[in-house]
This record gives C-alpha cells, structure tokens and sequence, in this order.
C-alpha cells in the first residue's frame, strides 16, 4: 500500500493561512445567503479515514470528521474531540476527557472506543492502511504494523466512555499537530461494522462527527456537498449552511466559472495562473506540498539503481518551475524549504541538509551507462503514470519530453487516468514510474523523509540503515533535538543520494481565485485543503 498521505506538514508550527480575515456575522446574516460554492481538480476516492490517500477526500475528512485536535482560526491546534487533557512527568502519555456533548450524525456518542477502535484499524496489518506510518510515534504502533505484536496492544487505551488514554514510544513536540490529522479521527463501530467492505464508498454509508455531513456523493459522481451538521457539539459557531462542491478539472472551465459568479473559489493550474493573476480575488502563495517520481522497485529496470538516479537527474526543475507551473520552487530534496527549523539555530531543514538529487545531466548520463550495462541493453521502455488533471498531465509531458530526450535509448509512454485509478494502479504495483503530489500532515521533517507520499515505502524500503537511523531519531534522541536532526539528515541522503528510492520535482504553490465576500476561509498549514468550519459570507 501506499504509505502516505495524505493528504496529510510549512514551518515548525505554520500558520494556517487565511485566505480573507475571519469574522463574526452580524445578525443580520441569514442562512440563505451561507452557501459555498467551490471547484476541486480531482474525484473523492473515499470517505474512510482509514483508507483515503488522496487530497479531495482528505478535504472532506477534514471537513467532516473531528480528532482530539484541531487547528483554528488563530493558527494553534487546539482541543476539538476533547474538552481537557493532561500529560504525564515524561511527556509519553497522555490522558483526554473526551466531550460528552459530541455527537455522531446519527445521533450515537462519540466515545473513548471510537477512538480505540479507528486505531487499532490504522495499525492492523490486515487492513493495509496507507496512513498506518502515522502512528509510529504511538507506543508499539511500528511493531504492530510489521505483525509482530497484536493490535491491543497499541498505545491507546479506553479509561471510560468518555476518558482516552495514548502513551507515545518517546516524547514529540509535534503531538497536537499530529493528532489534527485524519488518521487520527474515531469511527462509530457500529456504522463501520454494518457498512463493511462498503464503508465510506458513498456518503450515505459513512456518518460524520465534525462540523458538515457529506451529502450526494455516490462513489463516482464529481458534485457533492457538505452540510451543516446538526449534531455537532460546536455548531453554534458555524456560520455556513452549505458548500456546493464539483470537481472541474480544467482551470479555464473554473475560471470562466469564477468570472460568470458560478463559483466563489476556484484554484488555478500551470498556465492559467499568467491569465487570471490580474483577476480580482487572485491570491497565490508558496506551500509545503511536493511533487516527486515514485518507482517500481519489483520490475527489473525500475528496480536498479543506476536507472533511478539516471532518472532522478535527468530533468531540468527550474525550467519545469519557470515555463510550465508558474508557481513554486525546484526541489532537490525529499523535505521542502521553509517548512521547518531547527529549534537551535533557527536554520531551514533544507538549509542545513543541503541538495540531494539536482539536475545534472553529466552525473544523469554517467548512471543511465551503468544502468545500461548492468541491465545488459541499449534500449529501455518505461510508463510514467499520472492523474488526468491539468498539471499532472503538462508535467508528465514535460518530464516524458525531458528523459527520452536526455538519456538517449529510453522511450517514456505517458499513461494518465483518473486519480482514483492511478492510486488504485499504484497500490497494486501496476506501474513503472508514478508521478504524484503529496502534502505533509505536521512541521517535522520525519513527516516527508518516513512518509512523503513515497508508494510502498515501508515496505519495499528495507535498507537496515535508513531503518536504524529512522529508529534512533524517534527513540535514542528523541530529546536531543541537535542529534536528532543530523539524524534525519542522514536518513534523507540514504534515501535519496544513495538509493533515490524516490526521484523529487518540484514544490508547489497554490493560486487560487477567491471571491471577496467570502471572508474566514483558511488554507492547511501544510497544503491545499480547505477548512470551511470559520467561513461567513458578507
């Protein structure tokens, strides 16, 4: 599986960004005017916080499911699911008193067992969560995911109905960004159970504990809606009835969607960032979402080393970033700049560790020889696979364009499809090279450097270096913050430098088109999804 999303981490704690100032309506404000109307690029894969690896459904998991945090609309994570919470002496165990007034939107409690039960699911083997890398930093959760211990024995435990208990492995500063995260969100058993295998393919087979319930989405329809959800515990503080969502894949339709007062927000692609940037409403800005080449490491040409970093180094990224996508930055490393600091100098993570795979068309050639001789032929085939969305479509022809031009004797076929498939495509190995995006879930570079959306990671990556490295970061210096970063460092040149397991392209930014009587909507600290929970419109 895909050991990701993800979809799901700017600086050590990021802001979350506001796209127009929050405020409180006035009460002349009336429901009928507090309808949301929003363009995505891409389906909904899944409604199941156990299951999902791709941006749209992480935006409607956010959007419609609640954790023990979440962020607001000062920039902090904050208690959501649970009213208090102490820690003990050593930092590795925390103790919730979960809200008594929290309820499903069937009208069940939410309590301790919903949480209990949703974890131990991420972490079960059996159940091939792509997120279960999460919760490593839980106690025994690594060992759990590898089969090597039964999943009671994660650490989290029910105390009552309404009070949790989650002991760590070591102590994380990143604790209550981390539990923001979807994977992290409960499940009403009961619901889950009687769906099963179905649970989550459709909003009617799902219930919802956060602030909008999902309506109309069927599991292959590309309009759906979220609606102010009843039973939530804070809905007095929701000032928005409905936001109507579609999925347009192509940035001229949302613009000329935009400019026709069919859509209130729209986010822009490649070349229409140049056309619309003199738009009112336009906004754009650098975040920490990456785009990257995954491989698959069971095929035999895909599988050599020399062929991966010939293909890593093979490409120009400041072209791609200048003439195609118009927005971000060249990414030389798996972990992207500005994203989080050293808690001593205050240095950029990416400052201190440096490139790692840049384009270099000499070093690209000399691999792409060694590849050659050791595969034994002059010619190789490979398929690039990519999502059926604007950008992943221009940026599979730049990089297609790119590699068959500079390694002589490699022919590229692009194969793009709807998102949906390519994730499923990749989950079953049913790929060469995967082009993808990932976007982080918490400010910490063991976010991008364990997980980054790289596809099977955990597990077709078994250098004993890379694993041991990882491990003592998370235990041996987990208080010592100095060598626990050259750590990671270290860990990032094994993956990248040494074994370019994966090959980085790019790091995004996101424009968007946003109309101005939309004020309180907010950006992810750590991508792209929208949280529509403080939206008024004016």
């Amino acid at each position: 599986m895909k050991k990701r999303l993800l979809a799901l981490a700017s600086v050590a704690l990021t802001s979350v960004v506001m796209l127009a100032a929050c405020g409180k309506s006035g009460s002349s404000s009336s429901s009928s005017k507090q309808v949301l109307r929003v363009a995505t690029n891409a389906e909904m894969a899944t409604l199941s916080t156990t299951k999902y690896s791709d941006t749209t459904s992480l935006e409607a998991l956010e959007n419609s499911f609640e954790g023990l945090y979440r962020f607001n609309s000062k920039n902090k994570p904050v208690l959501a699911g649970a009213s208090s919470v102490s820690v003990s002496k050593d930092q590795k165990t925390y103790t919730f008193n979960l809200r008594k007034n929290a309820k499903w939107s069937n009208g069940d409690s939410v309590t301790a067992e919903d949480y209990v039960y949703a974890w131990q699911k991420m972490v079960d083997p059996t159940a091939a969560s792509p997120n279960s890398q999460r919760f490593q930093p839980i106690k025994n959760g690594t060992q759990i995911a590898e089969g090597k211990l039964p999943v009671k024995d994660l650490g989290i435990k029910s105390l009552g109905k309404y009070k949790l208990q989650v002991t760590l492995e070591s102590p994380i500063s990143y604790f209550s960004e981390l539990m923001t995260g979807a994977p992290f969100y409960p499940q009403d058993k009961k619901i889950v159970e009687k769906y099963g295998n179905n649970y989550g393919t459709s909003s009617s087979k799902a219930v919802y504990n956060g602030p909008f319930v999902v309506k109309g989405w069927t599991g292959t329809n590309l309009k759906w809606t979220y609606v102010k959800n009843k039973n939530y515990w804070d809905k007095k503080d929701i000032k928005l009835q409905r936001v109507n969502v579609q999925v347009v894949k192509d940035s001229s339709t949302a613009g000329n969607l935009y400019q026709t007062n069919k859509l209130d927000y729209a986010m822009l692609t490649t070349d229409y960032i140049k056309q619309y940037e003199r738009t009112s409403g336009y906004h754009s800005k650098t975040i920490p979402l990456i785009g990257y080449m995954s491989f698959n490491v069971h095929r035999k040409t895909t599988a050599n080393v020399h062929f991966r970093k010939a293909i890593a180094m093979a490409f120009n990224k400041n072209s791609l970033v200048k003439n195609i996508l118009h927005v971000g930055s060249p990414l030389n490393g798996i972990v992207p700049k500005d994203f989080t600091f050293n808690s001593k100098t205050s240095n950029d993570y990416r400052q201190d560790a440096g490139n790692m795979l840049t384009y270099n068309l000499k070093q690209a050639r000399k691999e792409w020889a060694e590849a050659k001789k050791e595969l034994g032929t002059s010619k190789m085939s490979i398929q690039l696979l990519t999502s059926d969305t604007t950008d992943s479509k221009q940026i599979g022809e730049y990089l297609q364009s790119q590699l068959e031009t500079n390694l002589p004797g490699l022919t590229v076929t692009l194969h793009s499809i709807p998102l949906k498939s390519r994730l499923a495509a990749t989950t079953d190995y049913n790929y060469d090279m995967v082009y993808g995006t990932w976007q982080p879930d918490y400010a910490d570079p063991v976010n991008f450097i364990s997980d980054g959306g790289q596809y099977h990671l955990d597990d077709d990556y078994n250098n004993s270096n890379f694993r041991d490295l990882l491990n003592k970061a998370a235990t041996t210096y987990a208080t010592d913050p100095v060598k626990r970063w050259s750590t990671l460092i270290q860990a990032e040149k094994q993956l990248l430098q040494k074994d370019a397991f994966t090959a980085p392209v790019y790091q995004g930014g996101m424009s968007y088109l946003l109309k101005n009587k939309v004020k309180g909507l907010q950006i992810s600290p750590y991508g792209t999804v929208l949280f529509y929970r403080n939206v008024n419109i004016k």
